[in-house]
């Protein structure tokens, strides 16, 4: 026979007692170690948050500016014979693209370097061929190479004289740390077109520069926006004269 023995109640109370301080202990260990995790997980994600690279900034566009705001008043000089625009070409590679370039004239100037922070709206051969009909075009008509020979020649009338031009420069020169330049190189021929073919009239190299007034892309801008303008102007009193 198989006999039981009960705790006495003493007995049992100290067990409920110690079952207690247990169950707390490992409550409060429990919250402890609950809490300890959830401060490492987050020092982990902002760890992890601080490694990621930041938002690539977005690169700042510029062209030549909106060109005049108002119509112009009508003067009383004769306008001029009308002229067909070729579009302008490169020699290709660092002007075929819409970066902002410049030079280190006191450095390597053999090396073109582009702005990381600023681009054109569009390849600078297309921004100067764009400026050259907007500032030839308020004296004279001005057609698109193309499309003025299709139309001329459908009308049996004479074709106007073509203009091409080559974009050999375009940078913002540095001659020293703070002194730079905007500086655009053209090269421009005028041609006749006649049924036998194209006969050259004349040609005529260009090569204008203008004070940048900050050492940086906005200053190289515009710069080179002034200096496209006054090559255009010296292109358009050569035409005058060449086109008599």
């Amino acid at each position: 026979m198989i006999f039981f023995k009960f705790p006495s109640a003493a007995a049992g109370s100290r067990m409920a007692s110690r079952l207690a301080i247990n169950s707390a202990a490992r409550s409060q260990y429990g919250d402890w170690a609950a809490g300890t995790f959830c401060l490492i997980f987050l020092a982990m994600v902002l760890t992890g948050c601080s490694g990621l690279p930041d938002k690539p900034t977005r690169a700042t566009m510029y062209d030549f500016g909106p060109g005049p705001l108002a119509t112009q008043p009508t003067t009383r000089q004769a306008p001029l014979l009308p002229l067909a625009l070729d579009d302008v070409s490169t020699s290709g590679g660092a002007l075929d693209n819409m970066a902002v370039l410049y030079r280190l004239g006191y450095a390597d100037s053999h090396q073109l370097r582009p702005y990381s922070q600023a681009r054109w709206s569009m390849p600078p051969a297309q921004l100067v061929r764009q400026r050259v009909r907007e500032k030839l075009g308020q004296r004279r008509a001005v057609f698109s190479a193309g499309s003025s020979v299709a139309l001329n020649r459908s009308q049996n009338a004479t074709l106007p004289l073509l203009l091409r031009m080559d974009l050999e420069e375009f940078s913002h020169f540095f001659s020293a740390p703070n002194e730079s330049v905007g500086l655009i190189r053209l090269r421009a021929t005028l041609l006749e077109v006649t049924p036998a073919g194209e006969k050259l009239v004349g040609q005529r190299n260009v090569v204008v520069q203008r004070p940048a007034p900050s050492s940086d892309a906005p200053g190289g801008v515009r710069a080179l926006t002034a200096a496209t303008d006054a090559a255009i102007e010296e292109i358009d009193q050569w035409l005058q004269q060449a086109s008599r």
